[in-house]
């Protein structure tokens, strides 16, 4: 949904794009944002060089060779033009009334150039005497799914995003948004902001924190300009919704490497962890971690204790989750003299043990229905906050490749009970030497709503994160 009077408002709702420089013979920035125009969006190039303007119109899109041109004012803009045309493109931008523009134009203050940090000053400049909305430079701009607009071909154009995304890097924004969609994880609204000359991550905070359809806040950050309203955007955010960062130029030489990429100067890392800690923001190192946290985020319910049933299919595996969850800082209690007396009356402890964490293979043999008992069973145990359990793809990927069916069953049997659940559930799947295959039907988890995670330390560590941000 749209916020209302919010400066960003205009431009993460767009109506109007145009495209400004695009080259052939793939046309990157035109091919991104089709679907923006096969959602009924209007969609315009600006290129003057004679030779690429076949090629655009080609494509079904109206060229015109200058913004002045353009018979109505745009909404948002993509410039990819060399770094000494950009001053006369923002010049241009500005005389059309727009609202905004990603520069995927680099080549400023990050080369620590006097060209390109006189260029860069020139677009500050500009930028802040008009309020126009300058996303970059040197970066990716936004991701819009619902409307269509992109900074990869690859990215989905999906209704139902609900992580909004802000990354300093493009690579990392791109990639955030591909593993996330790969995770039955979309988007809501995704800012690659690059060098921030102008916005600086807190004003995309500022949005996002208002806007509806993001439930959660993730980001990748090298350095706020303005570390006083960072922190206080942030404080303000947490407040209202989760927020996970991943902060870039942790040690002296990713620090140094920051500079080079997007000018940042990065924080000393004691100084910023103490402000993710009194802001009540869910820190992360990489994308993995960060996607595992949101993965814990949208998909289980939030764990209101740290008392662990751990039910794994065999000894070995048993041992291991219960390693890693207390490890993490979990209790891995005694279940109650009642859950031991229910489990007893039917549990096979020939090779099996129903102590806590439970070894439940050659109890189950298959049967979903003893699957659902042990977890009505273990549900109710007043000693228990959360649930974990292993699937053995080493054994099971053998049944379930012969009897497809019957991973649809035991996946119904999980998903039906985590819905109705008011603990926290999730799965872990280890690949083993199934890799290819636990690929293909780990869509059948997240359509069920079953956060699965391949190993027993990445979703220990993705609850305890979310468990510590809670009870902040």
């Amino acid at each position: 949904m749209a916020v209302p009077g919010h400066r960003l408002d205009r431009m993460f709702n767009p109506r109007t794009v145009a495209v400004i420089g695009d080259k052939g013979p793939g046309y990157m920035w035109l091919h991104n944002n089709m679907p923006f125009k096969q959602k009924g969006g209007t969609l315009y190039s600006v290129q003057l060089d004679e030779k690429e303007i076949p090629g655009i119109e080609a494509l079904g899109v109206q060229n015109f060779r200058s913004m002045a041109d353009i018979p109505e004012p745009i909404d948002y803009a993509v410039v990819a033009v060399p770094r000494q045309v950009s001053p006369y493109v923002l010049k241009d931008l500005i005389a059309n009334k727009s609202n905004g523009a990603g520069f995927f134009t680099s080549g400023f203050a990050e080369t620590g150039e006097e060209l390109g940090i006189k260029l860069q000053d020139q677009l500050v400049g500009m930028a802040k005497e008009a309020n126009f909305n300058l996303v970059g430079p040197n970066c990716m701009g936004l991701y819009l799914p619902k409307v269509g607009v992109r900074f990869s071909g690859d990215a989905p154009v999906t209704d139902d995003g609900r992580i909004g995304f802000l990354s300093q890097s493009g690579t990392h924004g791109i990639m955030f948004s591909l593993v996330a969609n790969a995770n039955g994880l979309h988007v809501s609204r995704c800012a690659s902001f690059g060098n921030a000359v102008v916005l600086d991550v807190s004003d995309y905070i500022d949005y996002l924190m208002q806007d509806d359809e993001t439930e959660v806040i993730g980001m990748y950050v090298e350095g706020a300009r303005n570390g006083r309203k960072f922190f206080e955007t942030l404080r303000e955010a947490c407040r209202r919704k989760p927020v996970v960062v991943w902060k870039g130029g942790q040690t002296d030489a990713g620090a140094r490497a920051t500079m080079s990429h997007t000018g940042s100067l990065a924080a000393p890392q004691a100084i910023w962890e103490g402000m993710m800690r009194q802001c009540g923001a869910i820190t992360t190192n990489n994308l993995d971690e960060t996607i595992d946290v949101m993965k814990a985020l949208l998909m289980a319910k939030p764990p209101k204790g740290n008392g662990m049933a751990l039910l794994a299919q065999t000894g070995g595996q048993s041992v291991s989750i219960t390693d890693a969850f207390a490890k993490a800082g979990f209790r891995v209690p005694r279940f109650s003299e009642g859950t031991y007396k229910e489990l007893g009356e039917f549990f096979n402890i020939v090779g099996g043990s129903f102590q806590n964490p439970l070894d439940m293979a050659g109890t189950i043999q298959g049967s979903d229905e003893t699957l659902d008992r042990i977890l009505r069973i273990v549900e109710a145990d007043p000693n228990i906050d959360a649930m974990a359990l292993e699937l053995s793809a080493m054994f099971a990927a053998r049944q379930w490749k012969k009897h497809p069916e019957s991973l649809d069953k035991t996946l119904d049997t999980i998903g039906a009970h985590s819905a109705a659940s008011g603990k926290t559930i999730v799965a872990i799947l280890h690949p083993a030497h199934e890799a290819e295959y636990v690929a293909q039907v780990q869509p059948k988890f997240y359509e069920r709503g079953i956060p699965v995670f391949p190993s027993s330390e990445r979703a220990a560590a993705a609850l305890q994160r979310v468990l510590g941000a809670g009870a902040q």
